[in-house]
């Protein structure tokens, strides 16, 4: 009998921003998303603005300049807002 190990140290590779969420892709595969709502300065936020996003170290958070804006992949991970 095998088990799958859970990825505890979850890594972004890819932000796909929708007009309801925000999507992220991880390096192992998975897909997690949440909603804008959530996310006040997300939701308030233009689509050039949005789309100027830059991972933070090595895929452990998301940074978006244009508007001062911070979310660590775990925090989505763990459904946290």
């Amino acid at each position: 009998m095998s088990t799958l190990a859970v990825e505890l140290h979850p890594q972004a590779q890819n932000v796909i921003i929708t007009d309801a969420a925000i999507v992220v892709e991880l390096v192992d595969g998975r897909t997690i998303s949440a909603p804008l709502v959530w996310f006040p300065r997300l939701s308030r936020a233009n689509k050039k603005q949005l789309n100027n996003w830059e991972l933070l170290g090595d895929g452990d958070g998301i940074h978006w300049p244009g508007i001062d804006e911070n979310l660590s992949v775990t925090g989505l991970l763990a459904g946290t807002h």
